[in-house]
């Protein structure tokens, strides 16, 4: 193994918080597992072994890649069956043993031993090793391979098999070599045993590799960035005579070289001719150098984290906001503002996945009539994931191909206590929270907002839902508006922490304008979230929203709104109808609310005693402060007097 190779797989090993690889072997009691452990030792056949040895090392430059290896030993005792289980859990790899010379140990690794490690949930490679070689009848010779092809395709956590001779010392070694191999070079992120072929995973993050290298975006790498690849990853460049014949291999198989050089179906065949010959470490070497991990996802130490207070967000920067564009142009390859659903997975298709398969994500964008995204769709899906998330759509930004630096990508906007205290807010992304009863048309305004046809019949929201959407607003200028959605069983839960409204820019609450009870429910709803912002001082703008608004009001409606409006401090309620396709411009009052928070804030009976009472103990010591005022002057006049009659005399 290249040096490349063994510092990448020591820096993936720190990188797991493992300071060694810890190898436990397991099997029925007499097929040879502390003979073994001892032979790879000291390379020496034991006279006499204890029944359990000790912890094992073996030095630190064993193998190639210089990694510890600790080796445990395990007790065929029934009563040490807890013991043998926790050592198990503990394991980076599992050695599994049965005699050649007694066929029902074998049998019991599929009957025994592999469904306990399932049972136990021990998800790390597994060696199969056949032990005492040299005892095996030689009339009852059988390939390895006839042998264990059945069981390694019921338990395909097996990595390999292997059998061996303490005694003739054949092939002991290579027992722990797999099995330390197995940890550093895992198969199975990068191969399905079953198909013979890369995993999808695997597959896009080579891809992106092929064409970070791919300097002049050709679609092949040429000769001279075939060998900065090279260089790169293996310290070492391909001399010509070595690129032909990389080449050559290529050609003998598929069309993967083309005039200008070897295109990504001849790297990605590369690849999984590597793996099929057994040489993980040279595609886990390319894979760390450029950033993976064991999951085939960037190292968490690639990607920044970003501390805000509760009341500040996070929006992109300008530079990936126009990388975004760019990127959007790139692949709306017709240039009808229309992304579809291939463009989109083509986007992505050098991320371990599309992020925006799953909620939140999924459905909270606006989509056209061919099912695609417009460049606002598609930068509201990336606002709504940067404000939710925002090292996570640093790290998507960086699988697409951002080359800028990830620390700046995003900036952490000024906190909403100072917006308010300045009268407006520069955010470019604002949150509003949807609070309503149930039945009153919460999801119809999201799905208003993002164009999404109104089902028929009622179904209860009972998970967040989220919706985002570019507003214009006069003049021009554009804010990105995401709605979330509060179940009416949710809203309780979400008041009993502190800070739970600190991240909302504004509330708007709905109710259906034709049910009574409906507009009871939302008012004592306001009364919650004002009340609990007073507590908390993350007090926030709101408005409501009288929805269904083709339907007849109830009886008094308009003096009970209007009543309790006033009370609060607030703008009259909002009329709607989203089945009538009326929004009456709320997103734009929505908006514009969050841009002024101060002018909207509810206040109530309690907020106001608790104003007063504030006023009345300021002035209280407004008073208290003149009234010290005038007696240090009055003491400094007599201190003057007192001293003039004193020289007078």
């Amino acid at each position: 193994m290249s040096k490349a190779s063994s510092k990448a797989a020591a820096a993936a090993l720190a990188a797991g918080g493992k300071t060694g690889v810890r190898i436990v072997v397991a099997g029925d009691r007499g097929t040879g597992k502390s003979s073994l452990i001892i032979t790879a030792a000291v390379d020496n056949f034991p006279g006499t072994c204890p029944p359990v040895l000790p912890p094992t090392r073996l030095a630190e430059d064993f193998y190639p890649d210089r990694v510890p290896v600790t080796i445990i030993d395990t007790s065929s005792k029934l009563e040490d069956t807890g013991k043998v289980a926790e050592e198990l859990k503990r394991a980076d790899a599992v050695v599994l043993t049965y005699a050649c010379d007694r066929p029902e140990t074998l049998d019991r690794l599929s009957t025994f031993w592999l469904p306990k490690l399932r049972q136990l949930e021990v998800k790390v490679p597994v060696i199969v090793v056949g032990c005492k070689l040299d005892l095996r009848d030689e009339n009852q010779q059988v390939s390895l391979e006839q042998v264990m092809s059945p069981i390694m395709q019921q338990f395909r956590e097996i990595e390999t098999c292997i059998e061996c001779s303490s005694f003739k010392r054949i092939q002991i070694p290579e027992v722990f070599y797999y099995a330390q191999k197995a940890v550093l070079h895992p198969t199975a992120p990068l191969f399905d045993q079953e198909s013979q072929t890369l995993k999808p995973r695997c597959v896009r993050a080579l891809k992106r590799i092929f064409i970070l290298c791919d300097h002049d975006r050709d679609g092949a790498l040429s000769d001279a960035e075939l060998n900065d690849f090279q260089v790169k990853c293996f310290n070492a460049p391909l001399q010509p005579s070595e690129i032909v014949g990389v080449k050559r291999v290529v050609e003998e198989k598929l069309p993967g070289v083309n005039e200008r050089g070897l295109t990504l179906t001849g790297f990605l065949f590369l690849h999984a001719l590597f793996i099929e010959k057994g040489r993980l470490e040279t595609t886990w070497t390319v894979l760390r150098k450029f950033g993976y991990n064991n999951d085939i996802r960037l190292d968490d130490e690639l990607i920044p984290s970003f501390k805000r207070a509760p009341d500040e967000s996070v929006e992109l920067s300008s530079e990936p906001l126009d990388f975004l564009r760019g990127i959007y142009e790139l692949f709306d390859g017709d240039y009808d503002n229309n992304l579809r659903p291939a463009e989109l997975d083509d986007i992505f298709s050098t991320a371990p996945d599309s992020p925006w398969d799953e909620p939140p994500y999924k459905d909270a964008a606006e989509r056209t009539s061919l099912g695609g995204l417009s460049v606002n769709a598609f930068l509201s899906e990336w606002a709504l994931m940067t404000l939710l998330h925002p090292s996570r759509a640093v790290e998507y930004l960086i699988y697409i191909g951002y080359l800028g630096d990830p620390s700046t990508a995003v900036r952490v906007t000024r906190k909403r206590r100072l917006d308010r205290k300045k009268q407006q807010s520069e955010r470019h992304v604002f949150q509003c929270f949807v609070f309503g009863p149930k039945k009153a048309g919460k999801t119809s305004l999201l799905n208003s907002f993002i164009g999404r046809p109104c089902p028929d019949g009622h179904a209860s929201t009972t998970e967040e839902k989220f919706a985002a959407n570019v507003v214009e607003l006069p003049g021009g200028t554009k804010k990105t508006l995401v709605l979330r959605e509060i179940p009416e069983d949710e809203v309780k839960g979400l008041l009993s922490s502190k800070e739970s409204l600190a991240s909302c820019d504004i509330a708007v609450f709905v109710y259906d304008s034709s049910d009574e009870s409906s507009w009871k429910r939302v008012t004592e709803l306001l009364l919650d979230v004002a009340g609990h912002g007073e507590d908390t001082g993350y007090e926030v703008p709101s408005l409501i929203i009288a929805a269904k608004d083709d339907l007849s009001s109830f009886p008094m409606a308009i003096q009970e709104t209007t009543r309790v409006t006033q009370d609060l401090g607030i703008e009259a309620p909002i009329p709607i109808s989203s089945r009538m396709g009326d929004t009456n411009n709320v997103f734009r009052r929505i908006v514009n609310a969050a841009e002024h928070p101060h002018l909207s804030i509810p206040e109530t009976e309690a907020g106001k005693s608790r104003k007063q009472y504030h006023r009345l103990v300021n002035r209280s010591l407004m008073f208290v402060s003149v009234g010290a005022a005038v007696a240090i002057v009055g003491l400094a006049a007599y201190r003057v007097y007192a001293a003039r009659k004193s020289s007078s005399s």
